[in-house]
């Protein structure tokens, strides 16, 4: 049964079932619901570089901080669908485009990306953008030229968010979310782990996205990726076990959602990615970049997919992330 009505102490019980317990009970769950041999593949391209006034603690595109990505403008139209084409080629069946930006303004730029929407789509590709806060009526907007998906990620949990952001926020958030779903576009909405935050805020953070009005149809588990000139560039890394828990447990309250393996996936193993797919994880990002990070390449997904016997979700499939 679908719920929306999980407590904290439920999810808090989900989340410290012992590991082997946590998967085996996820990918049960993940058998009732899903084709286990799915993944969706999806590619994310930075269409708009850095100097983001935000101040996100863990973002290197904050243009208060000191990091080495290579700053650009708006992408032109032509070199976006060429990027969308190559990664149609090389399998992906998402587009995600990224802006630096901290909003949605109505002005040439916003035209401009509703014109790259309306390109992509005709690729026969899903086309998601993560473009910052958007109001009803910029929601609709990109709705109308044929958006699928749009992404906007709560990152932590409430108690938590002031610590990491302080230019937005978390009922910014959540409202973008409304507007979103209002204007008939699929959510995608999750979070990043390894922001300093205890698991206590980790599972709040998952007792928020369950108890929306509707689950988001994707939910990205992201692992920091820490970046040199960024506040939390000296964090620990995050134990591959937690991404596991992470995943599982968001299977077993959400099982109808795509559940993302995200940033944070370079840095693991072909069988730390199996676990993850076991656990629940059936979607990632693939090419060399996630946004301004490093990713694994098409070359080396391709070669997963084939030893552990995955395939591609089709594009639009029952119509959800």
């Amino acid at each position: 049964m679908i719920r929306h009505d999980w407590t904290l102490d439920e999810i808090k019980e989900i989340y410290n079932t012992p590991l082997m317990e946590l998967v085996y009970r996820a990918a049960s769950i993940h058998r009732q619901y899903q084709d286990t041999a799915e993944v969706q593949v999806c590619t994310l391209l930075s269409i708009k570089t850095g100097g983001c006034p935000e101040d996100c603690a863990y973002c290197p595109q904050a243009a208060r901080y000191n990091t080495d990505i290579n700053v650009h403008g708006l992408l032109k139209k032509d070199e976006v669908l060429e990027y969308a084409q190559k990664a149609k080629e090389a399998g992906s069946t998402r587009f995600c485009m990224g802006a630096a930006w901290r909003e949605v303004r109505d002005n040439r730029d916003f035209d401009r990306v509703l014109d790259m929407v309306k390109g992509v789509n005709e690729l026969g590709m899903e086309v998601c953008c993560t473009l910052g806060m958007l109001n009803e009526e910029q929601a609709q907007k990109l709705a109308d030229a044929g958006l699928f998906a749009y992404n906007h990620n709560l990152d932590t949990s409430r108690e938590h968010y002031g610590e990491i952001i302080t230019t937005r926020t978390y009922d910014d958030r959540l409202q973008t979310l409304d507007n979103v779903r209002k204007a008939g576009v699929s959510v995608c909405c999750g979070g990043i782990i390894g922001l300093g935050e205890s698991h206590a805020d980790r599972i709040a953070m998952l007792y928020t996205l369950s108890n929306l009005p509707q689950h988001p149809d994707s939910v990205p588990i992201n692992a920091l990726t820490r970046v040199k000139g960024t506040p939390l560039e000296h964090l620990p890394k995050v134990e591959f076990w937690d991404m596991v828990k992470m995943i599982a447990t968001t299977r077993i309250i959400m099982p109808k959602a795509m559940v993302r393996l995200s940033a944070g996936r370079a840095e693991m193993s072909m069988s730390d990615q199996a676990l993850c797919f076991m656990a629940g994880a059936n979607s990632i990002f693939t090419g060399e970049k996630l946004l301004t990070t490093g990713n694994p390449s098409f070359e080396e997904d391709h070669m997963m997919f084939e030893i552990l016997g995955l395939k591609a979700r089709e594009a639009f499939k029952e119509a959800v992330c």
